[in-house]
């Protein structure tokens, strides 16, 4: 059934931890060219990919078990603190995801308070000393207008991420 307001029910927020997926990696990637809902990714290409890991400013950054566990208390503890509904939310190694309601916010609200306040949290809890953030600028915003398109999405980040990950230090 569609969603007949003109308030989404709730998003799909992805961010990317920093230099873990670069435009030429061999699993494609998104770009100017190559970002519209369910258009193909942009080519491999060995050269864009060795040019782009060159351009890094520091090493990629890939989350441990307490890191995880920071950035996902840091989701959970914002959406508390502004009345949002956290749908799922699941933190991997390389990148998170989370379904969340935010009524008439722009989603770009909740992805930007979602990064800062991660880093904030990891940083507060000593798994973060870096002066730079361990997120990529940007991050996607999926708007879900359906029920059966926000069911859809909770399932993906509760259950289509692959195995449970281990508490490694």
């Amino acid at each position: 059934m569609w969603n007949d307001a003109d308030i989404p029910l709730g998003y799909l927020v992805t961010f990317r931890c920093y230099g873990t997926w670069l435009h030429g990696d061999d699993r494609g990637s998104v770009d100017r060219e190559h970002r519209r809902y369910k258009s193909p990714y942009a080519s491999p290409n060995q050269n864009r990919h060795r040019h782009n890991r060159n351009q890094l400013k520091g090493k990629p950054v890939l989350l441990n078990g307490p890191q995880r566990s920071s950035v996902e208390k840091a989701i959970r503890d914002t959406c508390a603190k502004r009345k949002w509904f956290l749908h799922a939310c699941n933190v991997r190694t390389n990148h998170v995801h989370s379904v969340v309601s935010i009524g008439s916010k722009k989603p770009e609200f909740a992805l930007n308070a979602f990064k800062a306040n991660a880093t904030r949290q990891m940083r507060e809890d000593g798994y973060w000393q870096e002066q730079h953030s361990p997120w990529v600028d940007r991050g996607s915003k999926r708007y879900l207008w359906t029920e059966r398109s926000l069911a859809l999405a909770i399932d993906y980040v509760l259950y289509g991420q692959g195995d449970k990950l281990p508490e490694f230090d």
